[in-house]
């Protein structure tokens, strides 16, 4: 890999713990399940989240989607291992197909209790989870660039990853319903253009000179510059139910920061399309998901996302080349074609109420199928 153009990533899952039999989260599973985890983490983190029924992985840092997967599928088996070893089961998804908000019980951590004390019902309702993808490149000025410059391609990342179109045990006609949950909260979504490290860390100093943030880490956007690391962080993901999907998300991410940070080098960076615009193919994204038609800012009309797709592809091919990562990259053309993790639950779902199953019949089926698929491919390694 060229030197000048390293890219370094790390990735965060979060998870929820199910019990085999009911196939509900377990509000309060067991404490060594989490005390096995950081047992066998070795360089890898494994942490708390805001409920006690979540669980998070932090990989080590990673020189080459090679290394990612390798990461990816044994952060997945330290976690499933311990879940099962105490009676549990794990999934991957960004909501649960029927778990109840309110039945869940909170993390004591004083972080947690001060959020809840803020924003009250809003962070009640989380029952969410997501995947985070850190990148380090470049000095803080390109980096700050490159992340204005990737917003164009929130939608595309999110609808690979989509996994959450169940809530409360209600089929919500959104592939992602994750982030109108999440919406509830202040500065999420898509962040306006930032092009200096100077300008955002005025936008933070403004923040907190308010009172509205402690620090970077309160701004929850889709991107953002990394607070305690020197990368720039996607958040707008949920969590795929299969870890080979979520690689082909790592690759594409990787592969987008390579074309761009060369672009910006050469003065070649794409005009900004407006924000509000971006925000309207993210729309689309989050309710159709691989199905979206996305508006083309360039020229003009909506695009199947699977042409849009094949373009992009092609136009990454020389940096997916230098990262090592064609097959992982072309890999997007499969989840358009198979569906993402949504679709599966969807279709899933629908199958078994048409061969006469009850509809918490069908929902629980749903959760085994979750199950199935956060174990796939983890005994590669």
């Amino acid at each position: 890999m060229d030197k000048d153009l390293k890219i370094t990533l790390g990735v965060e899952e979060e998870f929820f713990l199910v019990d085999p039999n009911t196939r509900d989260l377990l509000a309060d599973p067991d404490p060594g399940i989490l005390a096995v985890c950081e047992k066998n983490s070795g360089s890898h983190k494994v942490v708390t989240e805001f409920l006690r029924s979540q669980i998070e992985t932090n990989t080590r840092v990673c020189t080459s989607i090679a290394e990612a997967r390798t990461a990816l599928i044994e952060t997945r088996r330290i976690v499933i291992d311990a879940a099962v070893k105490y009676g549990a089961a794990l999934i991957a998804a960004s909501t649960h197909p029927f778990a109840s908000w309110s039945a869940q019980m909170p993390t004591p951590q004083k972080r947690y209790e001060e959020f809840e004390v803020t924003y009250q019902e809003s962070v009640r309702r989380l029952l969410i989870g997501g995947m985070h993808i850190h990148a380090n490149f470049g000095d803080s000025e390109e980096r700050i660039r490159v992340m204005t410059a990737l917003r164009r391609y929130l939608p595309l990342l999110h609808a690979l990853s989509t996994s959450s179109p169940f809530s409360g045990g209600n089929l919500t006609g959104f592939k992602s319903y994750r982030l109108n949950i999440f919406s509830a909260l202040p500065r999420t979504g898509l962040p306006g253009p930032l092009y200096s490290q100077t300008e955002y860390e005025q936008l933070v100093e403004d923040y907190q000179r308010l009172n509205f943030i402690g620090d970077g880490s309160e701004l929850w956007w889709d991107i953002r510059p990394g607070n305690a690391y020197p990368t720039v962080e996607i958040r707008i993901c949920d969590t795929c139910s299969r870890v080979e999907d979520a690689v082909c998300i790592v690759a594409l991410y990787a592969s987008l920061i390579r074309m761009l940070l060369r672009r910006a080098r050469a003065g070649t960076l794409p005009p900004e399309p407006r924000t509000e615009i971006i925000a309207e193919n993210r729309w689309l994204a989050q309710r159709y998901g691989v199905f979206a038609f996305l508006g083309d800012t360039r020229d003009g009309g909506r695009m199947d996302i699977d042409d849009y797709a094949r373009g992009l592809i092609e136009q990454l091919d020389e940096d997916a080349r230098a990262l090592g990562c064609e097959d992982e990259l072309h890999r997007i053309s499969e989840i358009i074609r198979d569906g993402s993790s949504a679709d599966r639950q969807v279709d899933h779902f629908r199958i078994c109420r048409l061969e006469g199953a009850t509809e918490i019949e069908a929902l629980r089926a749903v959760v085994d199928l979750l199950i199935a698929e956060t174990q796939e491919g983890i005994d590669k390694v």
